[in-house]
């Protein structure tokens, strides 16, 4: 937003907080804010959630999952997400507002996106984010942002995004509210943070939420970083949240205060303005006892005042404020722009000449697996319902028509080891091999969903509180032996919100096209990128490990040897990497150094030296020469998409940002390199040294 028009806000909040008891300031900073009648400020709950689509709210747009949206590396994809949100949650807003409900779920500030860094695949919120990469998490957290909070209304936000958890957090999920983050500052300024700054300085997000864990012995949301780093380093003007219940952790598992009462003054004073939970409910009687001044508390409610300002709230002639046409809530148009980025989004692993399948030489195809007909994997975590999902099983059927018999059979549960009560294990192997053998073809749906794996509280699995192992659980893995065994052509089908073991599969599948968790039209994306009506183009936001034992221990926030900047051994699947049915070459970038140091401007000529059209993304990755500190293996510094038809070639321009090429000293300053290449290549370390 305008600094003009922030401070103009600013000025109407302090106003309006002039005008409050000190009871009714202490009031409105829990997420639960009542209504102030005699200052006609209406009730207001401040949590909503919108990783990717309105979520938790009824029926909504449901895009892929944000970890896929990050497999597109495509902005757009970004962008069509942030605006449907905003404009579904908008019309959802005014709907709810009319009818007196003004609860949970219902309003303009979405605690999204997450741009942890997902440094480690055992992590269950991994999904969440947009991968291991803090130039590819900058940029689709930019995006994102501004999509969501800039529309047709310059005097007015559409609605507020939230980076979210500040700052270094990426599980485990089992111990997250009394866990310590030990990182030191190199890893600090390198990997966790700069996400946070670009989109603080960037794209203007208009809240930070903290994280559960403490960071070096000190709570995150009463961080000295909140003011040092946020407010008076990167000028971040918006407002600062808790996680939900993170305050009461301070004095119940951190131990760091010994009750509700010294939490609440503890994280007001280091500028912590909103609290999802109940310790700020104690902020008066810390009042009361000397523990926070006015001033500190006027500084939260008025910060807190600006937003809703902001957001039009108190102003009945703002535009987003006439959205109302309820008919836009999960539109064609909407589920079409879905469609699209989950197309773009799966990544084709491996594929030995069986993709794609040829429905004209097909008699009959099985559909096989424990994610064949479900719903759950369309939605990820954090997410909206639909009245029209579209499984694999669908979309495999909508293609087929009448001219492909389409069999299908569950195959085995995602995690147990029987499907129906008083049966043995094993009892419904019999039917899909009988299926299998009765096909020319197979479509394996395995992996994950979000029941499994997510969120603490949320997902429950045998590794505990959401986090995974990285194995396909329960009877998978020996289904998948047995239909591979049967030599017929097997494509299979991973849903998950990250990198599975996919060792033995690469093995002994034909084909591995990997899912993600796809949104609502994800099985009809499936199914057309399966059958070629669309060429796979995802790449992998994630490196696909041969091996957890190569990497440091999960509770290890030391980025030694973790992603494809610091990993020590080869990849299975590295960052970045995604077949397509047609093949791509990169020429060598020409660069021209911009006035502004570390500013560059790239050409690179793309060729489609295939027969099929498609779409690549071209990623630009810099090595450097000696440094005084630790030098990555490569870093992504740029990426485009370009769409090629056979033989054609293109110039893609790309500007290469200086933050985006920065290294960090061991002292966690950030410098300029000296020595820096740059390499168009189809993926991480694809030319050099792994």
């Amino acid at each position: 937003m305008k600094q003009e028009l922030h401070e103009l806000y600013l000025q109407k909040a302090k106003e309006l907080v002039s005008k409050m008891t000190i009871e009714e300031k202490t009031s409105q900073l829990c997420s639960e804010a009542p209504a102030i009648e005699r200052l006609g400020i209406p009730a207001y709950h401040w949590w909503n959630e919108g990783l990717h689509g309105v979520a938790r709210a009824g029926i909504a747009t449901i895009f892929p999952q944000s970890i896929a949206l990050a497999a597109t590396f495509s902005r757009e994809a970004l962008r069509d997400c942030g605006r449907i949100t905003a404009l579904e949650g908008r019309i959802k807003y005014n709907a709810a507002a009319a009818k007196g409900d003004r609860s949970i779920y219902k309003g303009l500030t979405f605690w999204s996106p997450n741009i942890n860094i997902y440094r480690d695949p055992r992590w269950g919120r991994g999904q969440e984010t947009y991968g291991e990469d803090p130039v590819l998490t900058s940029v689709c957290g930019e995006e994102y942002i501004k999509s969501l909070q800039e529309g047709d209304d310059d005097r007015y936000l559409h609605a507020a995004a939230c980076a979210k958890h500040f700052a270094v957090h990426s599980g485990p999920e089992g111990g997250r509210h009394g866990f310590d983050s030990v990182v030191n500052d190199f890893d600090l300024n390198d990997t966790y943070l700069p996400a946070f700054k670009w989109c603080v300085e960037e794209a203007d997000v208009q809240s930070v939420m903290g994280a559960y864990n403490m960071i070096n012995g000190i709570p995150s949301c009463a961080h000295p970083m909140i003011e040092e780093k946020l407010r008076k380093e990167w000028g971040f003007t918006g407002y600062f949240v808790s996680d939900c219940g993170a305050l009461a952790d301070m004095h119940m598992f951190c131990l760091v205060t010994h009750t509700a009462i010294e939490s609440a003054a503890l994280a007001l004073k280091a500028g912590c303005d909103l609290n999802c939970g109940q310790v700020y409910l104690h902020v008066l009687q810390a009042y009361n006892e000397g523990r926070v001044t006015e001033e500190d508390i006027d500084r939260a409610v008025t910060c807190l005042m600006a937003i809703r300002y902001k957001l039009g709230m108190f102003d009945p002639e703002c535009s987003y404020n006439k959205e109302t046409d309820y008919s836009l809530v999960e539109c064609d148009a909407h589920r079409k722009l879905s469609y699209e980025a989950a197309v773009r989004s799966a990544v084709l692993l491996k594929n030995d000449g069986v993709l794609p399948l040829d429905k004209n030489t097909l008699k009959t195809v099985a559909v096989i697996g424990p994610n064949a007909i479900s719903t759950k994997v369309l939605e990820g975590n954090y997410n909206g319902r639909s009245g029209d999902y579209r499984t694999v099983l669908d979309g495999v059927k909508r293609v087929c028509g009448d001219d492909v018999r389409v069999l299908y059979a569950a195959g085995c549960p995602l995690c147990a080891l029987t499907d129906e009560s008083c049966a043995g294990p094993r009892d419904n192997f019999a039917e899909a091999l009988t299926v299998a053998e009765a096909a020319d073809a197979v479509i394996l749906c395995m992996g994950l969903d979000p029941s499994i794996e997510g969120e603490e509280g949320d997902a429950n699995n045998e590794y505990g509180a959401g986090d995974k192992s990285g194995a396909f659980p329960g009877l998978q893995p020996e289904l998948m032996e047995k239909i591979a065994a049967l030599g017929k052509p097997t494509v299979l089908v991973p849903f998950a919100g990250g990198a599975l073991d996919l060792n033995r599969a690469s093995e002994i599948m034909n084909a591995i096209l990997f899912a993600w968790y796809p949104g609502v039209m994800g099985g009809d994306a499936i199914a057309d990128l399966l059958f070629g009506v669309r060429n796979p183009s995802g790449k992998t936001p994630v490196t696909f490990y041969r091996s957890l034992d190569e990497l440091p221990a999960f509770t290890d926030y030391s980025m030694e040897g973790r992603t494809y900047r610091y990993m020590k051994n080869d990849a299975l699947y590295p960052f970045g990497f995604g077949l397509s049915y047609t093949t791509f070459s990169f020429g060598a970038p020409r660069v021209t150094a911009n006035d502004e140091p570390g500013r560059y401007t790239l050409e690179v000529d793309v060729t489609n030296t295939g027969d099929k059209a498609g779409e690549t993304v071209v990623e630009i990755y810099a090595t450097y020469g000696k440094e005084r500190y630790i030098t990555p293996n490569c870093k992504l510094c740029a990426f485009d998409r370009v769409a090629l038809e056979a033989g054609e070639t293109k110039t893609v321009t790309l500007e290469v940002e200086p933050t985006f090429i920065l290294l960090t000293d061991k002292d966690g300053s950030r410098y300029l390199p000296e020595h820096i290449t740059f390499h168009a290549l189809p993926y991480a370390n694809a030319s050099f040294g792994m």
